[in-house]
């Protein structure tokens, strides 16, 4: 029995209008912890911030109603949600009456926070208010690039031999967008901007390209591999502190931003990159 065992992933699958909390499919995040050699205590904090733009509800008339939704996830929950799962359960709602926006927002809570066995943050906005969404921004301020360092790339597998750095200590943050990643059950591609912000011996660049390249074939949920950078980087560079943050892009109308840290909170704004 393995842990996808009763996850839709994979499968051929009817999508169901009316409510039904049962779609929601928990994965372990302790498996995937164990396989990076974390046991018991967290080497850093954060959260999982889901954005879901295909929610739709009936209101008490028969009126169909719509929302986008934020949902924030701890990172010291003992389980996440597996996405197509999370598509399935909202999609439920589409011929659900429900008789508000906030009725609807908490039974969404009620629902996820039993699931992931710790409290999910909920907020929904209605689409009187979609104008209103944060606006864009490429990147946080101050981010250096480092897609165009002049590097071949060869590697196949992430392999934190590939990171280096030199002695000089720097307070910076490095981006890359030429992140992929593959479903560790069907196979299909994730994309993400990734956001690594650390104060310690400078990271060379072109071994953390080479590093963030090789995850292009490796099958992992984005969870797990921010973790992963977040661990291979600590024990390669031995940064005094280090923030790593993924934004993906979305499938299924859903896109998940994992954000771990030594040092600093997760972000309070959910702004989007332009991919996003």
């Amino acid at each position: 029995m393995t842990i996808f065992d009763g996850s839709p992933l994979g499968k051929a699958t009817d999508y169901p209008d009316r409510y039904d909390a049962s779609l929601l499919f928990a994965v372990s995040r302790a498996p995937q912890r164990a396989a990076l050699g974390i046991q018991g205590h967290l080497p850093f904090s954060g959260c999982d911030l889901w954005n879901a733009y295909e929610i739709t509800w009936l209101d008490p008339r028969g009126r169909p109603r719509l929302a986008i939704g934020e949902f924030k996830v701890r990172a010291e929950s003992p389980a996440m949600v597996e996405s197509k799962s999370l598509k399935l359960y909202l999609g439920s709602f589409a011929q659900e009456p429900v008789a508000s926006g906030a009725e609807l927002g908490r039974r969404i809570a009620t629902d996820l926070t039993r699931v992931c066995g710790d409290a999910v943050a909920v907020a929904l906005t209605p689409g009187a208010n979609f104008h209103t969404t944060i606006p864009l921004r490429a990147v946080p301020l101050g981010t250096e690039s480092i897609d165009d360092t002049d590097v071949t790339i060869d590697a196949s597998d992430p392999d934190p031999a590939l990171l280096a750095h030199a002695d000089a200590p720097v307070d910076e943050t490095l981006s890359s967008s030429l992140f992929r990643s593959t479903c560790p059950v069907t196979g299909q591609p994730d994309y993400a901007d990734v956001f690594i912000r650390y104060r310690g011996p400078r990271i060379e660049r072109a071994g953390l390209l080479r590093y963030l390249v090789s995850f292009r074939r490796h099958a992992a949920f984005h969870e797990a591999c921010v973790e992963r950078i977040f661990v291979d980087i600590t024990e390669r560079c031995r940064p005094e502190w280090l923030s790593v943050y993924a934004r993906f892009m979305r499938r299924g109308g859903i896109d998940i931003n994992p954000f771990r840290s030594n040092f600093e909170p997760a972000p309070t704004a959910n702004i989007r990159t332009p991919r996003q």
